[in-house]
């Protein structure tokens, strides 16, 4: 599952193994060894049984003898870390309600803001070139700047976060990725000790779960792991499907909503995080008639169980059922603000620059190798050049506050990731209370987690929508 064979058509081995039963083996990389589920009802299964199935990595007979070796580049996505992730039991529900409690203190409203202004902020780079390669200069770069604000991180440690966590999912030099990350989250905690700040590296300092030094670290690794990697693919694999399938260019037309419905395929087809999910059988167990070994990696296929041909029904618009957030106890906590960041993003890209196509065949994108994620080396596209006609960017301080330095405000001017952050640690419309408070749970006064706010009518009810706009309320089925 490491090779570029199985990168460029995952599908084909999923039906090979479909075969073998509900779990057949598989080989992450060389050397290491797992199983692999790629029935959906079996999925649930392990998803959903934790007292069969354990998520505390410490299990993994094969690391913890010798036969995995600790450089193997799955290693630093599999091995146990002390945060909610490789957790069971009481000591996961502790480390994650800090998280969600911490989530919660999130204003949608200010994420979404925030992902516009910094949506705004990327297109106004390239809009006048005529061309783009969306995965390097947007995809990847937008949930960058919105982890920065969300963690309080300075730039220059959000680059070398994102260049370990790059690392680790792509299994190249695995071993000084996972370095990079600890030496780069040794030094944002230390910096928030100092100066605690509207932000959830702050939040999850001041919770009441008092978690360690070491326990912040690891937490972090399992936030800004899924809110920059994963968050990049989900967004550039749902421009590849707009841009490349039929079915969603001929809907807008019509009238319907085609950024939610790429979002509802890509989900079901490519998610982002196509294998992980990974659990170890606190024993020998038969599962549907495939023997599973106490301690031994089994790995759940979300893209494999999401496309199981025993499911009743293909139809995936607005049908939330698939796997691409996980299941049960782990379910993914920000899947809400996860795709509110994507659907803004490809919303505001595709209605700045409504005649995008793709440069190339879309059967010649390449797909990155990597056991664990759907992910695109490239996402080059063409277009007319578009000026900037935007209103004047906001006060200097607004941006400052809202973490995007002022010069990136200004359309066409150049923009430097490593300019110093702003002094304010922060954007106050993030938060729902003081960290300094006693208690870190939300105040009644926070804004639910919903996906979106109601967005403001156009100029008149003659003005003609722009083909690629956004066309009706959010999240449709939630």
């Amino acid at each position: 599952m490491y090779g570029p064979d199985f990168a460029a058509d995952p599908q084909a081995v999923y039906q090979r193994l479909r075969a073998l039963g509900p779990a057949a083996p598989v080989e992450l990389a060389p050397g290491a060894h797992a199983t692999l589920v790629t029935d959906y009802r079996a999925a649930l299964e392990v998803l959903r049984s934790p007292e069969i199935f354990a998520k505390d990595a410490r299990r993994w007979r094969a690391l913890a003898d010798g036969r995995v070796a600790a450089d193997n580049p799955v290693v630093p996505m599999m091995a146990y870390r002390p945060n909610c992730l490789f957790s069971d039991g009481d000591a996961h529900r502790r480390l994650r309600q800090a998280v969600t409690d911490s989530l919660s203190r999130i204003d949608p409203n200010a994420l979404r803001g925030y992902v516009e202004r910094s949506a705004d902020t990327l297109i106004d780079r390239f809009a006048g070139l005529g061309e783009a390669d969306l995965l390097g200069a947007y995809a990847k770069v937008l949930p960058l700047l919105v982890f920065q604000q969300l963690f309080g991180c300075p730039p220059e440690l959000g680059d070398r976060l994102v260049e370990g966590f790059s690392g680790i999912f792509d299994g190249v030099d695995a071993e000084r990725a996972d370095a990079l990350i600890a030496d780069s989250l040794v030094e944002l905690i230390g910096l928030k000790h100092a100066e605690p700040g509207a932000d959830m590296t702050s939040w999850l300092m001041a919770h009441h779960a008092r978690l360690t030094d070491e326990e912040l670290i690891h937490q972090h690794v399992v936030l800004i792991g899924a809110g920059t990697e994963p968050q990049q693919n989900l967004i550039a694999n749902a421009l590849r499907l707009l841009l490349s399938d039929d079915r969603f260019a001929g809907d807008l037309a019509g009238g319907s909503m085609p950024v939610e419905d790429a979002l509802d395929e890509v989900l079901w087809l490519d998610p982002p995080m196509a294998n992980y999910g990974v659990h170890y059988p606190v024993q020998d167990v038969d599962f549907g008639g495939v023997p599973l070994r106490a301690g031994e990696p089994v790995v759940v296929s979300f893209a494999a169980a999401n496309t199981d041909p025993a499911l009743l029904s293909d139809q995936r618009t607005g049908n939330r059922a698939h796997l691409a957030w996980s299941a049960g106890p782990h379910t993914c906590p920000a899947k809400d603000a996860a795709r509110l960041i994507a659907a803004v993003a490809v919303e505001k890209l595709l209605d700045r620059l409504p005649d995008l196509e793709l440069a190339v065949p879309a059967d010649r994108l390449v797909w990155r190798p990597g056991p664990f994620h759907r992910a695109l080396t490239a996402l080059p596209v063409r277009f007319p050049p578009v000026h900037p006609t935007r209103p004047a960017p906001a006060p200097v301080h607004d941006l400052a506050a809202s973490g995007v330095p002022a010069s990136a405000g200004a359309p066409g001017a150049p923009y430097h990731p490593h300019q110093k952050q702003a002094e304010t640690p922060g954007d106050s419309r993030w938060k729902a209370s003081s960290v300094s408070s006693a208690s870190s749970a939300p105040s009644p006064s926070t804004p639910p987690a919903v996906t979106s706010t109601a967005r403001p009518p156009g100029s008149g009810p003659a003005e003609r929508r722009r083909p690629w706009s956004f066309l009706g309320e959010w999240w449709r089925g939630q």
